[in-house]
């Protein structure tokens, strides 16, 4: 009888034993999802020590458990459910079994939709977009400036290190980004780089679905494209889906063996050949190291081959684009992952949101490159995309030399005539992203050698010509990388943006006469090109330079302005008969820089090197 106790109380503490089994459950990703998506298959990664020893089951009227899949690492699990089309938002279980018994739950997410896809709408041509670095911006709350436990601390005295920007100081200056006129930000990663150096940037993600914290949160983050959105500015997040940090938490246990491109052989450098993706003669070695090599040693390269890593970015971008109410993204380094996979990523985000937008970043001078990527344009190989819009690299490229040549056959502002001359390569030309400059780049001020005419020159161009102009922060002061090209000074802390600055661009304080006149300039295009449709909309028909001048007409049915890129060292007549075919004698108007009035005549008067931008009655 004691036995017999005894066998029933051994017996009764296993069965309590086993059935509180539990995993440490570290990531469930994505964290959540929402239900009347366009696409209703979700795949779930479950990460945590042997969780695939564990077989899920759901129990369910929101999702159906469709299949599990097990990772070459045990601790990994993939579930793929579908969401079903009645199915309202709340809360599901997905239990885990072992030796047919349940051992312990998890709880899983599913919100409300708050609007449908179609009603997301990207950035297009009527915007202007501004660049900012945001750990160079302004430091908005100085409570995150160190994070404990985080490898690399504060210090804004080193070019490359990092100088307490976040989500706050942006916040705290929207007043002023609206007050100048532009319509949409375009923010470099916020996501976290947990890197031991260089983590500023933002270029090394260590985790897909958290701000670093140095930032702020994913909170600070949804606020401030609410409050964004509240001034009808938009927010264009940058995304990498090329590469993560080498401290992604995934790297010390990748859920696959071919997670990562050359997982386990020794580092190899891609030579960063583009040409190599569409060249008919392409050796296979020089494509696969284009493809497969990583971009330096601390950015492992992701293989979108894997068909888990696809669909885990893939949901990534669109959780990002859902939570935060998105008005585009840029996409890193776009022609380096796998391209097949780039036309899934792209067609994944415009089927579920046909108004969205997403410009790829391919930095190349050669136009049919650019073009390559793009959706519409028929290939040679018959690639397709559903990529609505490239970063135009040949426009800038062209644009520095422009404005620094000599006016000669092939030199000067015929630079800018004959890029846009070409523009018959794309599929959408109007649809592309131009810029002075960027975050990789020398500053526009620093490419015309300071010269302020030639600045303002290459401002009214990018404002006023084809496509969705960018300007990075700082522009609109004259900020200047001058005799260096350190990334860490081309970045450099905006005026103002931290207690203590000497100056401060938002208000004057401090600031030279130049940088406070280039400021005006900028503020007064940008708001007058807010409302400009014929800007924005309108075709371009354009005119040989000559003599030092390029002319340009934007135009629609019931507007017309006249846009005249001026290098002249002195005072100068511009002769109007050779733009009859749209300009007609003794039409009125008005020029927007200096507010004066322009009745049309044989001859327009041009001050020495002035940009003019007439608005027709």
């Amino acid at each position: 009888m004691i036995k017999s106790f005894w066998l029933f109380i051994m017996l009764f503490v296993l069965n309590l034993n086993l059935l509180s089994q539990t995993v440490d459950i570290q990531h469930v990703e994505p964290p959540f999802w929402w239900t009347g998506m366009a696409n209703d298959q979700l795949q779930i990664m479950i990460h945590g020590e042997n969780i695939s020893s564990y077989r899920p089951q759901i129990d369910s009227d929101i999702v159906v458990l469709k299949s599990t899949h097990i990772g070459e690492s045990p601790n990994y699990l993939f579930i793929d459910v579908e969401i079903l089309s009645d199915g309202e938002a709340g809360v599901i279980n997905i239990d885990f079994y072992k030796d047919g018994i349940q051992r312990f739950s998890n709880r899983y997410e599913l919100k409300e939709r708050k609007q449908g896809g179609e009603e997301v709408k990207g950035f297009d041509q009527s915007d202007v977009m501004y660049l900012i670095t945001p750990d160079r911006y302004a430091n908005g709350d100085t409570q995150n400036d160190e994070i404990e436990g985080m490898k690399e601390s504060l210090n804004r005295g080193a070019e490359y290190g990092r100088h307490g920007g976040d989500i706050k100081g942006i916040i705290d200056r929207l007043n002023y980004i609206n007050d100048m006129g532009f319509t949409a930000i375009w923010l470099n990663p916020l996501l976290e780089n947990d890197q031991d150096e260089w983590s500023y940037h933002g270029y090394a993600t260590t985790d897909y679905y958290k701000v670093d914290s140095r930032f702020g949160t994913n909170e600070d983050y949804l606020k401030l494209c609410q409050k964004s959105r509240e001034k009808g500015i938009g927010v264009i997040m940058d995304i990498i889906v090329n590469h993560c940090g080498s401290h992604h938490w995934w790297m010390k246990d990748p859920p696959f063996y071919n997670w990562i491109n050359r997982q386990d052989l020794p580092y190899q450098e891609t030579n960063h050949r583009k040409t190599t993706l569409l060249d008919p003669h392409v050796s296979k070695r020089d494509r696969d190291i284009m493809v497969n090599g990583w971009f330096v040693p601390a950015m492992p390269d992701l293989n979108q081959r894997n068909s888990f890593m696809s669909t885990y970015l893939i949901q990534n971008s669109i959780w990002w684009i859902e939570y935060l109410g998105l008005a585009g993204i840029r996409q890193d380094t776009y022609s380096y992952p796998f391209r097949e996979f780039m036309t899934d990523w792209t067609c994944a985000i415009m089927n579920e949101y046909p108004n969205f937008n997403i410009v790829g970043e391919e930095w190349t001078d050669n136009q049919n490159i650019i073009a390559y990527w793009q959706r519409d344009k028929v290939n040679h190989d018959g690639y397709t995309s559903c990529l609505p819009s490239q970063m135009d690299f040949p426009l800038t490229m062209a644009l520095h030399k422009g404005m620094n040549e000599e006016e000669g056959w092939g030199t000067g502002l015929m630079r800018l005539y004959d890029a846009l001359s070409n523009d018959f390569i794309y599929a959408h030309a109007d649809d592309l992203v131009i810029f002075p400059d960027n975050h990789d780049m020398s500053r526009i001020f620093t490419q015309v050698n300071e010269n302020i005419d030639l600045f303002n020159n290459s401002i009214a161009f990018m404002l006023t010509t084809r496509g969705t102009p960018q300007l990075y922060y700082g522009t609109e002061i004259l900020m200047s990388n001058k005799g260096t090209d350190s990334h860490g000074i081309i970045r450099s802390d905006f005026p103002g943006g931290w207690k203590g600055d000497e100056s401060d661009a938002t208000t004057g304080k401090n600031i030279n006469d130049d940088a406070i006149a280039a400021q005006l300039f900028i503020k007064k295009l940008l708001n007058w090109r807010k409302d400009q449709k014929v800007i924005h909309y309108g075709k371009l028909v354009h005119f040989v330079p000559d003599q030092g001048t390029y002319v340009y007409f934007r135009y629609n049915e019931d507007e017309k302005v006249m846009i005249v890129l001026n290098k002249n060292k002195e005072d100068s007549s511009l002769e109007l008969s050779r733009f009859s075919e749209i300009l007609s004698l003794g039409e009125k108007g008005r020029e927007v820089i200096s507010d004066q009035p322009i009745d049309i005549g044989t001859s327009l008067q041009l001050k020495a090197m002035t940009p003019m931008i007439i608005e027709f009655d």
